[in-house]
């Protein structure tokens, strides 16, 4: 599998930081059959944290998020890159960025010990279309 890139919607989740809270919500959508692509959960202040959803079905996750009574805010878009797991496998990607004056604001990513690896962008949204077209998506 060289590289894939594709474009995704991402949404998040806004709740309270304590013991239980991701499973809370993972738990209500895999019972709802909502399949994620990538997860992530930053502190968002003293008490609250912020999931951020990335759904293989979007407007599955909007309809299955409303019988779970879990308040949504996006759409949002980014880059989903998965790949083989060797060195400088994302050095193409990020000069294809750099080249097309594109600012990565952010990223997350993760290998998966097996030989892949797994590779959220976040752009602004006001360049997502100059990065979409710098990375052939």
């Amino acid at each position: 599998m060289a590289v894939e890139i594709r474009r995704v919607e991402y949404f998040y989740v806004t709740v309270r930081d304590e013991l239980g809270a991701a499973y809370r919500v993972l738990s209500a959508l895999a019972e709802r059959g909502v399949e994620q692509l990538a997860f992530t959960a930053v502190p968002s202040g003293p008490s609250v944290a912020q999931l951020a959803l990335f759904p293989a079905d979007p407007p599955k996750l909007a309809a299955e998020a409303r019988a779970a009574n879990l308040e949504l805010d996006g759409p949002h878009r980014a880059f989903l890159v998965r790949g083989d797991d060797e060195l400088g496998a994302l050095v193409d990607v990020h000069e294809r960025l750099f080249k097309a004056g594109v600012d990565v604001y952010a990223t997350s990513g993760v290998t998966s010990g097996r030989g892949t690896f797994g590779y959220v962008i976040y752009v602004r949204e006001n360049t997502y279309a100059a990065a979409a077209a710098a990375l052939g998506v």
